[in-house]
């Protein structure tokens, strides 16, 4: 778990602009549970921030890990994009109003 949320930090350390000062992590939350479930939140000075919380789910015969969460950040225009998600079963189902509507077919 605290890979992923490295891998999180770094990913969002690449992709901001390089004339920027490096942002700061303001908060870092990170939970086990003994029954396997997690939750896990970051935010960062530029800003950031995340969530996601997650458990383990019998799929078929299988078992597997089912998420959700959000993210949000701020455009360099300054507005607040939020993207709210579920991973599961069905795939990656991310929502908000930054994403487009696929046309009816």
């Amino acid at each position: 778990m605290k890979l992923v949320i490295l891998c999180l930090c770094v990913a969002a350390a690449v992709a901001r602009p390089q004339d920027t000062p490096p942002a700061e992590l303001l908060r870092l939350d990170s939970t086990q549970n003994e029954d396997g479930s997690f939750q896990y939140a970051f935010e960062t000075s530029d800003p950031i921030t995340v969530e996601a919380a997650g458990q383990a789910k019998q799929i078929g015969e299988e078992i597997g890990v089912v998420m959700q969460g959000s993210y949000s950040f701020e455009t360099p225009d300054g507005q607040t994009i939020t993207i709210n998600w579920v991973a599961d079963e069905n795939g990656f189902q991310p929502q908000g109003d930054a994403i487009p509507v696929a046309p009816a077919v």
